[in-house]
């Protein structure tokens, strides 16, 4: 959270990977089952919450536009994905007591 907004989190994150893997914010909504403009204003207001904004859209036209991670991007990516191994493996004991809680 920065302030009342989400910075970044599990959805924010998917979305980033979609444009990293189909170089367009368009595609990248439609593997997330969201609108354009949710995943437009998604990453807009991802961008503000950073430094440096993560995403680099260009808009459509005759070059076709097209969306891209920037360096702060990668590395804010990289680093939630390492938060969430490390946050699993420091709760796989925990996990296991609780399930063993569970109906089956």
């Amino acid at each position: 959270m920065v302030g009342e907004e989400i910075a970044l989190g599990p959805g924010r994150v998917d979305l980033l990977e979609f444009i990293q893997a189909t170089g367009s914010l368009r595609a990248a909504a439609e593997r997330m089952g969201v609108s354009y403009m949710r995943a437009w204003n998604l990453i807009k207001y991802t961008n503000r919450s950073f430094r440096e904004p993560l995403v680099e859209v260009a808009r459509g036209g005759k070059s076709g536009g097209g969306a891209k991670l920037t360096e702060a991007g990668k590395r804010a990516h990289a680093l939630y994905r390492r938060m969430e191994r490390q946050c699993c493996s420091a709760a796989r004991s925990s996990w296991a007591d609780l399930r063993k809680l569970l109906a089956e």
